[in-house]
């Protein structure tokens, strides 16, 4: 019993040191983010604003990685060293040819962003490895349980950032330098990471389950997924840059913050939450408790945003950006939207559904062809939520209604905690 109690205070002293680093992480990234929108400006802030969810959007091979290394070694505790070290040289070769991609893609990421600069869509290709590299890392530690080691790796993701991206802006305050100071953030993680799983253990069996080509297809799998949600997310800005003045699409970028935060503010949740969610006897209650949790987080935070939209408005640009403030709980509805969307979608990663994403395409499709119809900060704020809510009451009534599977064997037991 004493043993079972301390099992128990270990796994919630764990899950909340993560908690708190995903939190720390956010802050970080997001007072990045804010203090970038009052040194540079609207305008700058604007194409600085699309290069991030384009980043958002991109960073799908990375979270594909986390996910099936993850959700294989939760599901395949035998098999670790196997798992581990088969993802992790994946990864390296993926953040290669990715970033490979991406610099022969610079003219037309250019062009997609309106960025007029090429040395600010060369920065954002580059960016692209270490992020990718620090996917694969993050999936082991997850999968593995290492609440303490992720802890550190998500603290190194948000710190650095704010540190020498504020730096750089106050130097040079322009969209090219906020960006640089993002990319030369992502390389702490990654850092973190190799220092973590520096002393690796050899397999003795590698299974064909666990192949790279196995990896490989389940990593396209899950970033085909998330690429469908993240550009769900996405969308709107980049729509905003098109349909809006330079000035409205600059407010809607601000507005935009508080939607991010509520994406990110539950993180936690789905990090803690997917290791259990792999496994089919504890997937329906991990689920169900994640997505309370999450809709309570955000009730709270629409509410504070109604209420202390002056407040609120200290955190999205200040003064500057004022036109936007009595919009910000809608954007609060937003992100909680998203942020609920985000855990259904990891929940089809873990058992692995390959139908529902039809649902999330269909929806960004849906959200495109009538945000380019839109022609204000209100209207396009109020398509975007409408039909993120829309498919989450979808996908919702999908997980209800969806045959349980049985448990797993004691062989691809979950890891001990």
């Amino acid at each position: 019993m004493t043993a079972t109690r301390s099992a128990r205070a270990r796994r919630s002293f764990d899950g909340s040191a993560v908690a708190v680093a995903t939190s720390v992480m956010n802050v970080a990234t997001y007072g990045f983010t804010i203090v970038a929108a009052r040194v540079i400006g609207p305008s700058e802030y604007g194409a600085f604003a699309a290069c991030l969810s384009f980043l958002l959007v991109v960073q799908v091979g990375a979270l594909g990685l986390q996910a099936t290394a993850a959700r294989r070694i939760a599901l395949d505790r035998g098999h670790v060293a196997a798992i581990e070290k088969a993802i992790l040289t994946l990864t390296a070769r993926v953040s290669l040819v990715v970033g490979l991609v991406m610099l022969a893609l610079v003219p037309l990421i250019n062009r997609l962003l309106n960025l007029d600069d090429f040395v600010t869509a060369t920065i954002v290709a580059l960016t692209v490895v270490p992020l990718t590299l620090a996917g694969g890392q993050a999936g082991v530690l997850q999968g593995e349980r290492r609440w303490r080691a992720l802890a550190v790796f998500y603290v190194a993701g948000g710190i650095p950032r704010l540190v020498i991206g504020t730096a750089l802006i106050l130097w040079r305050p322009d969209a090219t330098t906020a960006l640089l100071g993002v990319g030369i953030g992502f390389l702490f993680p990654v850092a973190v990471g190799a220092w973590f799983l520096r002393h690796r253990r050899t397999p003795e069996r590698v299974p064909g389950e666990h192949s790279a080509r196995a990896m490989l297809l389940e990593s396209a799998h899950n970033a085909q997924v998330l690429l469908a949600f993240f550009a769900l997310s996405s969308a709107d800005i980049v729509m905003a840059r098109h349909v809006l003045t330079e000035h409205d699409a600059g407010l809607y970028a601000a507005g935009l913050i508080m939607t991010k935060v509520m994406l990110f503010l539950p993180q936690f949740i789905v990090v803690i939450a997917f290791p259990d969610m792999a496994t089919p006897e504890n997937r329906r209650r991990a689920l169900r408790l994640s997505l309370l949790a999450v809709a309570g987080l955000g009730l709270l935070a629409v509410v504070a945003a109604r209420v202390l939209s002056g407040v609120a408005m200290v955190f999205v640009g200040g003064a500057e950006f004022g036109e936007v403030e009595d919009l910000l709980w809608v954007f609060a509805v937003l992100g909680t939207v998203l942020a609920m969307l985000q855990l259904q979608v990891y929940a089809v990663l873990a058992r692995q559904g390959r139908r529902t994403v039809l649902l999330v395409w269909a929806a960004l499709a849906a959200a495109v062809v009538l945000g380019l119809r839109t022609d204000s900060v209100i209207a396009l704020v109020a398509v975007v939520a409408t039909v993120d809510a829309v498919l989450l009451v979808a996908l919702t009534l999908l997980s209800l209604r969806s045959t349980p599977v049985a448990p797993a064997s004691p062989e691809h037991a979950p890891l001990p905690t």
